[in-house]
């Protein structure tokens, strides 16, 4: 399985860890998360890889998650049911999102992308 990243274009910070992917060659296969939000199987397998708590995937500072006072719902949703909402809008994720080779990158950070997916 190759590299899937996971974008939105007018996403500033994605376009910085997109730039970061080409600039070291990392091969990767590009998904606009707004039209195509990665499914429930994958993101279960994104979230085990991580070693993160499931909120970290939720993009807290979109405008998505204000509107869905999703502060307080997330509280009392479980498990399942916050996968389930995050596979049916990829703006409540946070991205970029990279995955691959049973790692997971959530955000951009570039020293995050030197250790984790530098060749």
């Amino acid at each position: 399985m190759g590299l899937i990243y996971y974008g939105y274009p007018k996403c500033g910070t994605c376009r910085k860890a997109k730039q970061w992917l080409e600039m070291n060659n990392v091969t990767f296969e590009e998904v606009n998360i707004a039209e195509a939000p990665p499914s429930k199987e994958e993101l279960k397998k994104m979230i085990a890889a991580s070693d993160l708590e499931l909120k970290k995937f939720f993009n807290v500072s979109g405008t998505k998650y204000r509107e869905l006072n999703l502060k307080d719902k997330l509280l009392v949703m479980t498990d399942e049911e916050k996968i389930n909402l995050l596979s049916s809008d990829g703006m409540l994720i946070k991205r970029p999102l990279v995955f691959g080779d049973g790692k997971v990158t959530v955000g951009f950070k570039e020293e995050e992308f030197d250790k984790v997916w530098a060749n």
